[in-house]
């Protein structure tokens, strides 16, 4: 790729976000299920950025722990000396092409975002933009200041006069840059304020006073959403889910109440399933066509069939389940659990470590870990696979096909069940039962007759004469 084709990104991640109230760096609280940071770099990347470099500085190592698996490259602010002293930290030298300086905590960006901006830039042959949006509340964002229609300068919030703070139009904090205009220019930023640091936005005046072509290009005030507290940051994260929800409407998604249902950006549901309030739904999850979630289900990074029913309270971490199958009321499927076509667990069934095979049955109160289940089998009310021994180690329990399971049953690991056998009712099985067999293991009844006295007869109500 040409060089003046070529698209890099730096990310300013280096704040402390003082008013998070956090320990946590600013950029790595999450937003809809991710670190902020990592949607801006999400965003970058699908905007077809070759190279992202994150200026980290607080918490650094942290945060290059974090950003390492996500092909960037981190470069740190060894001191807090301002905005233009995080982008040269970015180490410039080797800088071609186009580069777009952005913020690290702000989540709402995506990347048709970015690609616009620098279509808009390349469009107008600019060697500087920056990006700007109208906000109905301007606030403390610094105003763009225009003469017939060209930007001549960016006034911050506190400098600003009454009538230049009635201005909408603010700097969101993003610019695009030639990488030569980039390297000449910053390096001529003074820190002559109050707070002896080093302002980017004193760029605009530099490159104006050399006759650069300087642009502001407008674009959407989500843009200019930025996170600073944790009231910001939960705002954030219900303007994704929200984004989310309307996108999965489109597709054909039937959502009861938008406003109380949370799906995050990765998940993916086919048309015609049907989300009811309240559910929460997280990670890779991916939910078929015409399946219904019901209201305060948890699922998280699950694959769900088409035509699957999740009754109310159902709780999902990794687990499989196929098409046609009913899960809860208040079910527990927990990781590398397989439910079969149209089998079924009811209320109060945990499964763990479970393949459970087509059409098998587990009404309730049963928990089911490590275990092979197979088809058509039906488990009573209360049986258990005793699978954790006092080794401390974890053992299988295998049923076979069509097998009878009756209540409160228990299963002492390593064990095996073959094919259309029975297990009676308040069973422990602790050795292996062949196919067709009949397995009972209970102690024997005993009745002792006239164990408790019984109560004297009542007397009969004297009789009263006329």
């Amino acid at each position: 790729m040409p060089s003046q084709e070529r698209l890099s990104v730096i990310v300013l991640a280096a704040g402390k976000g003082t008013r998070m109230k956090s320990p946590l760096p600013k950029v790595l609280h999450p937003v809809a299920g991710r670190p902020m940071l990592e949607s801006v770099v999400r965003a970058a990347k699908g905007a077809g950025a070759e190279e992202v470099r994150i200026v980290v500085g607080h918490g650094s190592q942290l945060v290059k722990t974090v950003a390492e698996n996500w092909g960037v490259t981190c470069c740190e602010q060894k001191e807090q000396l301002g905005t233009a002293d995080a982008v040269k930290s970015a180490r410039l030298n080797d800088l071609e092409g186009d580069v777009v300086i952005m913020n690290g905590d702000h989540p709402l960006i995506e990347a048709e975002d970015i690609r616009a901006f620098v279509a808009e830039f390349r469009k107008h042959k600019a060697d500087l933009a920056v990006v700007t949006s109208d906000l109905k509340e301007p606030g403390q964002f610094g105003r763009i200041i225009r003469h017939q229609g060209q930007m001549v300068a960016i006034v911050e919030a506190k400098d600003a006069s009454a009538d230049t703070l009635k201005i909408r139009e603010v700097n969101t904090g993003i610019y695009v840059v030639k990488a030569s205009v980039l390297r000449n220019d910053i390096e001529r930023i003074q820190n002559k304020n109050s707070k002896g640091e080093y302002y980017l936005t004193d760029i605009i005046a530099i490159s104006l006073a050399h006759q650069r072509e300087v642009e502001a290009i407008k674009a959407s005030p989500k843009v200019a959403v930025g996170v600073n507290t944790q009231e910001e940051l939960a705002r954030a994260t219900r303007k994704i889910h929200l984004r989310k929800i309307r996108r999965l409407m489109e597709e054909g998604v039937v959502v009861i109440d938008p406003k109380s249902t949370y799906v995050e950006e990765a998940v993916k549901i086919g048309p015609g399933s049907v989300l009811y309030p309240g559910c929460f739904l997280r990670g890779r999850t991916q939910i078929g066509s015409f399946s219904v979630i019901e209201s305060n289900v948890f699922i998280s990074d699950s694959e769900i069939g088409d035509s699957v029913q999740i009754r109310a309270g159902s709780y999902l971490e990794s687990a499989k389940v196929h098409s046609k199958c009913s899960v809860g009321p208040y079910a527990r499927l927990r990781p590398e659990t397989v439910m079969h076509e149209e089998s079924q667990v009811g209320n109060f069934v945990e499964l763990k470590k479970v393949s459970f095979g087509k059409k098998s049955k587990a009404g309730h109160l049963t928990y089911l870990g490590d275990a092979e289940i197979g088809e058509n089998v039906n488990i009573g009310c209360g049986t258990i696979t005793c699978n954790y021994a006092a080794d401390r180690k974890k053992y299988k329990t295998k049923i076979g096909n069509n097998v009878f399971v009756g209540s409160d049953s228990q299963f002492v690991a390593p064990v095996s069940v073959g094919d259309h056998a029975v297990i009676g009712s308040g069973s422990t099985i602790t050795k292996d039962v062949p196919e067709h067999a009949l397995a009972v293991a209970r102690a024997k009844q005993f009745v002792k007759e006239n164990y408790t006295p019984k109560a004297p007869a009542a007397e009969a109500p004297e009789k009263k004469e006329d």
